[in-house]
Formats: C-alpha cells, sequence, structure tokens
C-alpha cells in the first residue's frame, strides 16, 4: 500500500543503487517515505546522490557496498542495522555485462560476471536473510532482464548469468513461503542506462578484435541491431523504478515483472514459439543467413 502519512515505511537496500535503474528506484523510494540505503562502490556517485537526497529532502542515505567482497557487505548491512534496524527489503540491482562469442570469451571475463550477477547477490541475500526469516516478512527484488529468459548471440555469458538468477529466484520463492518472504523478478527489456556504457568499456577488448575473428560478421550483425534497439527504445530508468515500486508494494507480488514493451512481446514469442521457429525468427533479424552466405563464400575461394 502506498505511504500517504509520510511516515517510514520500511528499510531498504539496494545494491548497485548509486547509478542506473538503481538510483531510479532508490530515489523514487525515497519519495514514497521508505528509508533507504543506495549502495555501491564509486565514491562519486554515492556524493551525487548525496546530494539529490537533500535537495528534495529523501528519506535516502548511500553506503560504500562491493557485493563481490565478503567484508564489504557485512559491513554495509550492519550498518544498516546499526542506523535502522534490519533490512526489509532488498533490491539486487548490482550487475555488469560483457559482450562476446562464447568461444572468444575468456574464463575470467566469465568468472567476474558471475562474480558480481551471481554471487554477489546471493552473498548480500544470504547476508540479510537470517533476520527476514526470525521476524517472518521480508521482500527480495532480484534484477534480472528479457536476457533471463532469451539468449541472443555476443550475449550468451551475460544471459547464462541471468538464467541463473531465474532458478535462485524461482527455488528461493518457494523455500521461502513458509517465512512470508516473498522473492520477485524483474525483467526489463532495452533501457539505456550507464551499464550499456559500462558493457561497453568491459567489452572493448572483444570489440576491437572482431574484425579479425572468425566471427567477424556475427559481431556485425549484433551491433547494427544493438544499434536499431537503442534508437527505438524509449524507457526510461524511472519506468523501472515504477515497477519496482509496484513489486514491492503488491500483496501478493507476481513472481515476474516485465517491463518494456519489447520485453513483453518478446517473452510472449518465446513462449508460443518452438526453439526451430525461435531461432530462425532471431537468425532473420540479425540477418545471419547473410553473415553464413559470406563465410562460405569466402571459404569458398
Amino acid at each position: 500500500m502506498a505511504n500517504t502519512s509520510g511516515a517510514i515505511m520500511g528499510t531498504v537496500l539496494i545494491t548497485g543503487g548509486t547509478d542506473g535503474l538503481g538510483r531510479a528506484a532508490a530515489i523514487l523510494l525515497g519519495q514514497h517515505g521508505y528509508r533507504v540505503f543506495a549502495t555501491g562502490r564509486n565514491r562519486e556517485h554515492r556524493e551525487v546522490l548525496d546530494k539529490i537526497a537533500i535537495e528534495r529532502s529523501l528519506s535516502l542515505e548511500t553506503l560504500e557496498l562491493d557485493v563481490c567482497d565478503d567484508g564489504s557487505v557485512n559491513a554495509a548491512v550492519s550498518e544498516i542495522e546499526k542506523r535502522a534496524g534490519p533490512v526489509d527489503i532488498l533490491v539486487n540491482s548490482a550487475g555488469i555485462a560483457i559482450a562476446s562469442v562464447m568461444e572468444e570469451i575468456t574464463l575470467d571475463d566469465l568468472r567476474k560476471q558471475y562474480e558480481t550477477n551471481i554471487f554477489g547477490l546471493l552473498r548480500t541475500t544470504q547476508r540479510v536473510l537470517p533476520k527476514m526469516r526470525k521476524r517472518h516478512r521480508g521482500r527480495i527484488v532480484n534484477m534480472s532482464s528479457i536476457s533471463g529468459r532469451i539468449a541472443m548471440p555476443l550475449m550468451g555469458a551475460y544471459s547464462s548469468s541471468k538464467h541463473a538468477v531465474e532458478a535462485i529466484s524461482d527455488a528461493m520463492r518457494q523455500e521461502l513461503y513458509p517465512f512470508n518472504i516473498a522473492v520477485i523478478l524483474i525483467e526489463p527489456g532495452y533501457i539505456e542506462t550507464s551499464m550499456n556504457r559500462t558493457a561497453a568499456e568491459l567489452s572493448s577488448a572483444y570489440a576491437k578484435g572482431a574484425e579479425h575473428s572468425p566471427y567477424r560478421g556475427v559481431y556485425q550483425a549484433f551491433l547494427s541491431n544493438w544499434q536499431k534497439t537503442r534508437k527505438k527504445s524509449k524507457y526510461v530508468p524511472e519506468d523501472c523504478a515504477r515497477v519496482i515500486l509496484q513489486a514491492i508494494e503488491e500483496t501478493p507480488p507476481r513472481a515476474r515483472y516485465l517491463v518494456t514493451s519489447s520485453a513483453k512481446t518478446a517473452a510472449f514469442m518465446r513462449r508460443i514459439m518452438s526453439d526451430r521457429a525461435f531461432d530462425r525468427s532471431m537468425i532473420k533479424r540479425l540477418g545471419l543467413d547473410a553473415v553464413r552466405d559470406a563465410i562460405e563464400k569466402e571459404a569458398g575461394q
């Protein structure tokens, strides 16, 4: 139920909460009376959000938290508990993406992606769950993606991490039912955020090497499609923040909340189409038949 009295409604911890989708959620929840702790590694991002909180009189504070570090997670949660008591709502928003074909991605980069997107999510969740269980209440909101349902070229590593988040969330939703703790998945489609710029930086080595890769045409097809997706998307982080707020306040919440029309369409098509038909639609969309023809022509020369 929405807050109308101005009272603090609950303590919220948001990982990856000082930028992108997490920051938009932090601001919106702060506006709605939640006591929000937006966490992140970047000091400048925290300072900017602190200024916004002061200017808008939000119940919002920032803390340093690195989801990849046990000590950092424990210290941040301990500080929240000291200031505001146990965490009522955890929003696992921290995540990274590295774009590469599966044959070429290094295992170090794969581990880096899994460490943030999977292990970081579990590390933070395991830290707050004991007190949620004792109090018999709480909500865990896990930021997945439509990529958690659908994999496409160059996004296999990222999709695999989000597939894992989906499975983890499905299992936890049932495991935590007896304790009255809801586990919710948010599945956005493309929304322009700084994460996309960070992903480009993390993927730069693969992009630079694409010209000399046997997958050159696949990289080019992906990039062309990605640019079209960016131009077509009209969604902003605040659109996702409103869905997160809905997921927190609906009782009972749904297991999954899709964000953006393209995500809803893709999820529907994946559900009704066979694997063969879906592969064909993706191949057509990316122009991979032309890529294969070019490869075969080059091989025949």
